[in-house]
């Protein structure tokens, strides 16, 4: 009987054991599973940090285009399109890295583009004083070509911009020798495809602007380079000798009035890359 009693006793021991350690490993298990969670959840958190470091990165490499007038060279689309989409995949780690690694590219792209400006800013490479003026004006953010701009142009001309690339000029290589061509008169003549080159990349603006020119984009040209270059003037007495001299006439002879001045000063502040902050949803 004793014998007995103790085989019962022993087997319902082995039994408490059996269930203790099965509920130890299901212990086990769900704290390697919190375990992993928290690691994931850690890790996410790590990569979330990293874009929101990718992308105030990118932030302060748009602000270094503030007062690029060509508004074109940063595209707050794309900028909206890769806060959005770290935003919407916050829970998915890797798109969050995807989305940095996307950030990361664009910032690159930028600084690139701000390097590759600065560079042409202080150089000539044409040697000319169109490039010199347009180099000023545009921050290098805009190229000079001396060419038969006649032929690109399909016209006689001293220089012309296509809608095309709106941030490359061409200047008419034999132009640029005519006996009477100046400095003055190439300055000037920069400042008229300039002019274009900013209607070109801003269209919003000038499209309200040419109502004070009847819709005539050439006739802004003058206006902006008669409103900007202190001492300009559409008519120039080059003289040769004390007896001879060449009276030249640029522009399309309309010097514009008071209100056209004031509009095309209205657009001129209107221009360029605005730093903004981008929102995520």
């Amino acid at each position: 009987m004793t014998i007995v009693l103790l085989s019962l006793a022993l087997a319902t021991s082995a039994t408490f054991l059996v269930l203790y350690l099965l509920k130890l490993d299901d212990a086990l298990a769900r704290i390697d599973e919190q375990n992993r969670e928290i690691e994931n959840q850690r890790e996410l958190i790590e990569k979330k940090e990293t874009f929101g470091a990718a992308m105030e990165s990118l932030m302060g490499t748009v602000a270094e285009f503030e007062g690029v007038l060509l508004p074109s060279v940063v595209s707050y689309d794309e900028l909206k399109v890769l806060a959005v989409r770290g935003w919407a995949k916050r829970w998915d780690s890797e798109a969050v890295a995807r989305a940095t690694i996307a950030v990361d590219d664009a910032n690159e792209r930028l600084t690139i583009v701000l390097a590759t400006a600065a560079a042409a800013a202080s150089t000539n490479s044409t040697g000319s004083t169109f490039e010199s003026v347009i180099d000023t004006l545009g921050g290098g953010h805009v190229a000079t070509v001396l060419d038969d701009a006649d032929a690109f142009c399909g016209g006689d001309v001293l220089a012309c911009v296509s809608s095309t690339d709106p941030q490359t000029v061409h200047f008419d290589l034999a132009d640029n020798s005519l006996p009477y061509m100046t400095d003055w008169m190439r300055t000037g003549i920069a400042y008229h495809e300039f002019a274009h080159v900013l209607q070109f990349t801003n269209p919003e603006p000038t499209e309200v602007a040419l109502t004070a020119f009847d819709g005539d984009v050439e006739t802004m040209a003058d206006c902006y380079a008669l409103t900007y270059l202190d001492g300009w003037s559409l008519d120039h007495r080059v003289w040769v000798s004390r007896y001879q001299w060449w009276d030249v006439s640029l522009g399309y002879g309309r010097t514009c009035d008071a209100t056209q001045r004031q509009a095309v000063i209205d657009w001129y502040d209107d221009l360029g890359v605005e730093v903004r902050a981008v929102s995520q949803d």
